[in-house]
């Protein structure tokens, strides 16, 4: 394989954005091939930017363009954050179709590929990330690329009766079976592009993964994206973890620790981990004094309506819980709306009893696989999982529940608070070997595996 060229709406031009998740995979697959980087510059300007900004670091090339304004608010606010979003995380309540929005939407596809495709090369290989870009690999056609181009989607995809509801679902699958190659987080979300497109489509699955549809022929499969297991090892071990431990232990005067950690988005289920919160306190007046819940929840998409609300909504739950549950020494229930570290976070990570992931619907979830990597394997920690994150599809050794069912989840954390050290450890353990053996280096090397037959020789 010659370069790798990444595309993705933001890079990891910051070296503060390399120390984990997709950063990790596609930056030193970057490095070896002398690759380069296409993005946002994170900047918004007036008028259409005439060029680009270009700069190397570490021997990868980052090539930034800025957005104007009214691409920022079409493109990223309304479409790829108010339709794509919403109904790729079964949210068609939430969605606001908007036909103008899907026009600069694909505008902005197409100057990026024009971009990109000017500096490419017979022997370069091109790798897209995630649901800004579902129209690239049409773009880069558009554009005279005809190398191989794969395709990652990180979050979820719904099922076909979900997607139809986008007035432009057709144009979309169109667009996504120019890839070579398209990467989903789960066999769910593979198994539901896969239907829509024999359903809708007239396609036709064949034996070796790949479909035939729309004259064309494309491989669509699962790759569940991992972690860097010893690089967050180290991180929970760390000095800023240990005193981020020792902050919190201060607080918590001996009692058990629950943690979640999620942006504040409605899919990650937040006001029902809360009810579900709230419900274990009801159930187990025994615990009053005893158990200490944190919920970390850095906001995100501020700007947008629905985000707004939520905020509120967590806001007005964790007062009533505290106020119903609480006493002169002990809030149930800690919410700080802020962001921290990765090695804060692995700090607490470690002291944590439980970890709380319960998104209603997440294409994969990483801090699962972190909250594992972190726990001291002496006395580990029991990870409550959704049946409805990607994870749930290689985690099944945590305790899987339902998050709409705040009976469940209460009776979960119960489980896991009262589980054995036996149970505890032999849990853990399962866990730890499949995030250490299905690793972000595993993830990268089995997509670009499967992307190498589409190189010509």
């Amino acid at each position: 394989m010659g370069r790798l060229i990444a595309i993705s709406n933001r890079t990891a031009a910051d070296p503060k954005a390399r120390a984990g998740g997709l950063a990790v995979a596609v930056w030193e697959s970057l490095k070896a091939t002398g690759g380069s980087w296409f993005g946002w510059s994170g900047e918004l300007v007036d008028e259409m930017p005439r060029g680009t900004s270009v700069f190397r670091d570490e021997g990868v090339e980052f090539v930034l363009t800025d957005l104007t304004h009214d691409e920022h608010q079409a493109y990223y606010l309304n479409y790829a954050n108010r339709v794509i979003w919403p109904v790729f995380h079964y949210r068609l309540d939430l969605a606001s179709f908007d036909s103008e929005a899907f026009t600069v939407y694909s505008a902005v596809n197409q100057r990026i590929a024009n971009l990109v495709a000017d500096r490419l090369t017979p022997t370069d290989t091109v790798w897209v990330h995630d649901y800004h870009f579902l129209l690239m690999g049409d773009a880069l056609r558009h554009a005279g690329w005809e190398g191989p181009t794969g395709f990652f989607l990180h979050i979820p995809f719904p099922p076909p009766e979900m997607f139809r509801a986008i007035p432009e679902h057709h144009w979309i699958a169109r667009a996504l079976c120019a890839y070579s190659v398209i990467g989903f987080q789960s066999e769910r979300d593979r198994a539901n592009f896969e239907r829509y497109l024999v359903d809708d489509c007239g396609g036709k699955a064949l034996e070796d993964g790949r479909i035939s549809v729309f004259e064309t022929t494309t491989r669509i499969a699962a790759y569940p994206i991992g972690i860097d297991p010893e690089g967050f090892v180290n991180a929970a071990h760390s000095p800023e973890a240990d005193r981020a431990a020792e902050r919190i232990s201060r607080f918590l005067g001996g009692r058990e620790f629950v943690i979640g950690v999620d942006r504040m988005d409605y899919s990650k289920g937040l006001p029902q981990r809360f009810e579900a919160v709230g419900q274990l306190f009801d159930d187990h007046p025994e615990l009053h004094g005893k158990v200490s819940v944190t919920q970390i929840a850095p906001p995100s998409r501020s700007k947008v309506e629905e985000y707004q609300e939520l905020r509120l909504e967590l806001d007005q739950l964790a007062g009533r819980i505290n106020g119903d549950h609480g006493d002169l020494d002990w809030i149930p229930l800690r919410y700080l709306a802020r962001s921290y570290t990765r090695e804060e976070l692995a700090g607490l990570f470690r002291i944590a009893r439980v970890g709380l992931v319960t998104p209603l619907r997440d294409g994969m979830n990483l801090v699962a696989k972190e909250f594992i990597m972190a726990q001291d394997e002496e006395d580990p920690g029991v990870l409550v999982l959704s049946q409805f994150a990607g994870a749930a599809e290689q985690m099944k050794d945590a305790l899987i529940v339902n998050p709409h069912d705040r009976n469940k989840v209460a009776d979960a954390i119960h489980q896991a608070l009262t589980m054995s050290l036996e149970e505890r450890q032999e849990r853990w353990r399962k866990l730890r070997n499949i995030v250490c053996e299905q690793d972000i280096s595993w993830w990268r090397n089995r997509f670009l595996k499967d992307l190498q037959p589409a190189i010509p020789a």
